[in-house]
């Protein structure tokens, strides 16, 4: 059976990397995607761990090269998802959750099978610039610019399979929990293994 990608998506300061990871640690099965970015480790980042940091040179190499499944400039740098690294994941059976913005989302589409679609938002946007002054990592016209494009971000909530309003991370972690046990038990994913179990094609 192969493996499910769920991709997130959220403005800046809605908690969706918190709560990526946060589904990782609880899934044995759920692996992170790694983006490939050319912005700079911010304070306690590991390179192969939270991204694959890499020059420009490279970046449009590997866009060159068609590696990249989809890529995006967001706030002035770029990220992108390695192709092969994610379909390899994905053929071993292992689920894999991607954190990226809503235009990296939308290029996936069409291009990524059995993609599940999350769109975590913020209870306000007080709320989003609240945890982006909390967080420490802008400065204050990063952050003003960060809520600009949030607002356009949020417009996109629509185009997703499921929305989750992060106003306290332990109820959204648990809707998150449910969409990823009941998506890995549809029936059009689970019929490679009933085959596999009672030789049943067909019910």
């Amino acid at each position: 059976m192969k493996g499910v990608p769920f991709i997130v998506s959220a403005p800046s300061g809605a908690g969706k990397t918190t709560l990526c990871k946060k589904a990782v640690a609880f899934f044995p099965g759920l692996r992170h995607s790694i983006s490939y970015t050319t912005r700079p480790p911010r304070a306690g980042e590991v390179n192969g761990e939270d991204y694959r940091f890499i020059e420009n040179s490279e970046f449009d190499r590997m866009v060159e090269a068609g590696e990249f499944l989809e890529y995006a400039g967001v706030h002035g740098k770029r990220y992108g998802t390695s192709r092969k690294d994610l379909l390899d994941l994905l053929e071993k059976g292992i689920d894999v959750i991607l954190d990226i913005d809503v235009q990296g989302a939308e290029k996936t589409r069409g291009r990524l099978l059995g993609g599940v679609y999350i769109f975590i938002l913020p209870p306000s946007v007080e709320a989003c610039e609240e945890r982006l002054k909390t967080r420490a990592k802008d400065s204050p016209e990063e952050i003003k610019k960060r809520l600009k494009i949030a607002l356009d971000e949020i417009k996109k909530a629509p185009e997703y399979q499921y929305i989750i309003i992060n106003d306290d991370l332990g109820t959204a972690f648990e809707k998150l929990k449910s969409i990823i046990i009941s998506e890995k038990a549809r029936s059009q994913r689970m019929m490679g293994k009933v085959k596999e179990l009672f030789g049943v094609d067909k019910v």
